[in-house]
């Protein structure tokens, strides 16, 4: 192992402090130094961009796997939510660090009790929501996380939006003036595949050695999320959610709506054939 691994990452606020979270669990795990690689991604540069309308596959990780696979990083650090479910060849997950909270957060404006005007670029969350919210109509918003409490709160330029718990305590805003906050459980709102779990990706000469120091139980759920992502061919143009606690199953899809299926240990740690035999259950035509 080297005895300074450099950690490549995007430059917003939450991926900083997502990887600096990183880097402190690898200093002191396994003795090295680190040292980050500040990179911006085309989805950072492409900020007019709807990622619903231009397809959102590796706009946030393609730049940090290329540092990987260059030679120039030693560990990328995702958003397990912003992966694409096949990764470059040579390239693997090694693991993550434990999960935090998975919940979205409604982000209601104050004064505001059923929002009219949503602001989300996400179809999984705008048409979840749509089930929450039948009447409103929706409208996209980009931008970093205090950016898009702003927009909500003092531009007032819709009555809600949606935000992840686990960026928010990562930021540690607890609040933010002229907006309430409002946990959805996965039965009104199923998570993205990987939300709130910080992927480390790694040459696959490296994964092993990297994800020995690593979260087993966020990994053993997120494999099964991603193994969905897959059999799917899931993006993020594709409203579609999969979330594994201990024992349940937590689906979503714009095809079949919401549902819920008990999971056994055994279907957890056979992630592929449970996804196929799952997505088949649900009436998918899987090869």
């Amino acid at each position: 192992m080297k005895s300074k691994l450099i950690l490549a990452t995007r430059k917003s606020p939450l991926a900083l402090a997502q990887t600096e979270q990183v880097a402190a669990h690898l200093r002191a795990s396994l003795g090295v130094e680190t040292e980050l690689l500040k990179i911006v991604t085309t989805g950072d540069q492409r900020t007019e961009w709807s990622l619903e309308k231009q397809g959102g596959k590796g706009l946030f990780t393609k730049e940090l796997e290329e540092a990987l696979l260059r030679g120039e990083a030693d560990v990328a650090v995702h958003s397990c939510k912003d992966l694409p479910g096949v990764l470059p060849e040579g390239l693997a997950v090694a693991g993550y660090l434990p999960r935090e909270d998975p919940r979205d957060i409604l982000v209601l404006r104050d004064g505001v009790e059923t929002p009219a005007l949503i602001a989300t670029s996400s179809p999984r969350r705008r048409l979840q929501l749509a089930m929450l919210f039948p009447d409103a109509q929706f409208t996209e918003i980009r931008g970093n996380v205090d950016t898009r409490l702003r927009k909500i709160g003092q531009d007032k330029v819709a009555d809600a939006t949606v935000l992840a718990a686990a960026g928010l305590r990562r930021l540690g805003i607890g609040g933010w003036q002229g907006v309430s906050f409002h946990a959805l459980g996965p039965e009104h709102m199923v998570p993205a595949v990987g939300q709130a779990a910080i992927a480390l990706q790694t040459r696959t000469t490296d994964a092993a050695r990297i994800g020995a120091v690593l979260d087993q139980r966020t990994a053993r759920a997120v494999t099964l999320e991603r193994a969905f992502q897959r059999s799917l061919g899931a993006g993020c143009q594709t409203a579609f959610a999969a979330h594994v606690t201990a024992d349940t199953l937590w689906f979503y899809h714009q095809e079949i709506g919401l549902r819920s299926l008990p999971l056994s240990d055994a279907e957890i740690d056979a992630p592929e054939q449970t996804a196929r035999a799952m997505l088949k259950h649900f009436g998918f035509q899987i090869a």
